[in-house]
């Protein structure tokens, strides 16, 4: 499996901490936290869609021999 993947699925299980204290608890600062690590988890999203983006790219050239 892909190792950007594999990255974003520990970084969301590493905020799931900071859930549990912001709607179980009330905890305003795990808030703050987890707005972060959401910010950041868009970010890696986003390097995965163009790494997605570009693999197809790549196989669709070497496909009609470009």
């Amino acid at each position: 499996m892909n190792e950007k993947y594999l990255a974003l699925i520990d970084f969301l299980k590493s905020l799931e901490p900071d859930v549990a204290k912001f709607y179980e608890k009330g905890q305003s600062a795990a808030g703050t936290r987890l707005r972060k690590g959401l910010s950041e988890l868009k970010k890696m999203t986003q390097e995965l869609r163009n790494d997605v983006q570009e693999t197809k790219a790549q196989r669709k050239a070497a496909k009609t021999g470009m």
